[in-house]
């Protein structure tokens, strides 16, 4: 009784220590994410005077309209997923509503190694466009609104998946899951 006991509290353990390395490597990818965020907006936000605009002067003929500013696009987020050991297993790209993950180029995911198709196929991607088909069946959704996937491979190496119309609601479940199923086929490649 003592020993089940025990047992359990060090599962216990382990548990929370993984899920700690886990958070410990978002925060870092976020951090690093931030940083380069942040230059990104220095830069932008720095003018050079020969890029600082100059009035006509008063013989030149100022344009009839000003021209219109390009369509303001939203700028790709990269997320890289990492073991609890953080060693880089993939990148995740979002661009609007569009994530990519690509797996790093050293990393070899053989999509018929579990838990990917019983998990991240079936359990987790299925399920999420099952539950939009539905949504657009009752008429909540539009048909284009409905998350949508694509599993991108050499043979059976797993190259790219592309998941169209995510929320932001689904998006972190999505990156949670996605790393998890990568690290497990990982773990699996190397034993």
């Amino acid at each position: 009784m003592e020993e089940e006991k025990l047992r359990r509290i060090a599962e216990l353990r382990e548990i929370l220590e993984d899920r700690i390395r886990s958070l410990e490597s978002e925060i870092e990818g976020l951090r690093a994410l931030l940083e380069f965020v942040n230059e990104i907006l220095f830069e932008m936000s720095f003018k050079r005077a020969e890029e600082m605009v100059v009035p006509p002067k008063a013989t030149e003929a100022a344009p009839a309209q000003p021209p219109s500013p390009p369509p303001i696009k939203e700028p790709v987020k990269a997320i890289p997923l990492k073991t609890g050991g953080g060693e880089t297993l993939a990148n995740i790209y979002i661009e609007g509503r569009n994530m990519r993950v690509i797996p790093e180029m050293d990393k070899k995911f053989d999509i018929g190694t579990p838990p990917f198709k019983a998990f991240l196929v079936d359990k987790v991607l299925m399920r999420m466009h099952e539950i939009d088909q539905e949504a657009v069946r009752r008429g909540e959704l539009m048909p284009d609104e409905a998350l949508s996937f694509d599993i991108k491979t050499e043979g059976n190496i797993l190259r790219e998946i592309l998941v169209r119309n995510v929320t932001p609601q689904r998006e972190r479940e999505l990156r949670s899951a996605i790393r998890w199923t990568l690290e497990k086929m990982y773990e699996k490649t190397r034993a």
